[in-house]
C-alpha cells in the first residue's frame, strides 16, 4: 500500500500555488493571535461566532474602567469588536441596520486593548501608526465591513444583548452572534494595508 507522506502548506505557499491571489477563510469567532497569522492583507473573510459592538463612547468607559483598576464588562482575550451602532429593529427583526462607522474614532483606545489580547477589529477606513503598530506588535488584524451595506450586515446577525452600558443608546456594547459576516483583511498582523496597496497597484497601471 502507498504511503503518502504530506504536510500543512503556510498561507504563503498557497497564495503561490494559485498565483498570489487572495484567499478565502470562514473564521469562527472568537479566535487567537495564532489564526491571525493565517489573514493576509486583501483575503475575504466569513466570519461566525461571537463578536462584541463597541464605539468611540464605549470604548472611552473601556479605558476609564481600566484606568480604575476595574473589571471589563467581558474578557477583551482573543474578541473582536465591531465599530457600530445599529439601527432601532422591527419586530420581525433581531436588530436594525448595522453597518460599520469610521475606526479611527477608537484609533485612541485600539491599542490598550490589543496588548491585552484583542484580535480582531471590524470597521471602515484608514488606522493610525499607533494601532498598527499594536497589530504587529501583539497580533491583531483589522477587517473591513461593507460601508453603506447596514442592512445586508444585519442579516448576518442572529442574535444581539446589550451586556453594558444600556445609557449609551445605540452605543451600549452588544454581544452579537454572527453567521457568515462579509469582511476583507484591510490591515493583517504583518502591518500589510490593503488600502496602501490599492493605491500601489493604481499608480503601477497609469
Amino acid at each position: 500500500m502507498l504511503k503518502l507522506n504530506y504536510r500543512r502548506l503556510s498561507s504563503d505557499e498557497v497564495r503561490k500555488h494559485i498565483g498570489g491571489k487572495n484567499m478565502h477563510h470562514n473564521v469562527l469567532a472568537p479566535f487567537n493571535s495564532d489564526a491571525v497569522k493565517e489573514f493576509r492583507a486583501g483575503d475575504t473573510i466569513s466570519l461566525s461566532g461571537i463578536i462584541y459592538t463597541a464605539r468611540d463612547a464605549a470604548h472611552k468607559k473601556l479605558i476609564e474602567l481600566l484606568s480604575q483598576n476595574k473589571a471589563l464588562p467581558f474578557d477583551i482575550k482573543n474578541q473582536t469588536i465591531y465599530y457600530v451602532g445599529p439601527c432601532p429593529s422591527r419586530e420581525d427583526e433581531v436588530i436594525g441596520s448595522a453597518g460599520p462607522t469610521t475606526s479611527y474614532r477608537m484609533d485612541a483606545y485600539a491599542p490598550t486593548l490589543i496588548q491585552l489580547g484583542q484580535t480582531g477589529m471590524i470597521g471602515k477606513g484608514l488606522r493610525g501608526e499607533s494601532v498598527i503598530n499594536a497589530m504587529k506588535e501583539h497580533g491583531a488584524v483589522y477587517f473591513g465591513a461593507i460601508g453603506g451595506a447596514g442592512a445586508l450586515m444585519a442579516q448576518c446577525i442572529i442574535s444581539q444583548e446589550i451586556i453594558a452600558f444600556p445609557e449609551l443608546g445605540a452605543e451600549a456594547i452588544r454581544k452579537l452572534e454572527v453567521e457568515n459576516f462579509p469582511l476583507t483583511v484591510i490591515i493583517d498582523c504583518y502591518g500589510n494595508n490593503l488600502y496602501e496597496i490599492g493605491k500601489a497597484q493604481f499608480r503601477k497601471c497609469k
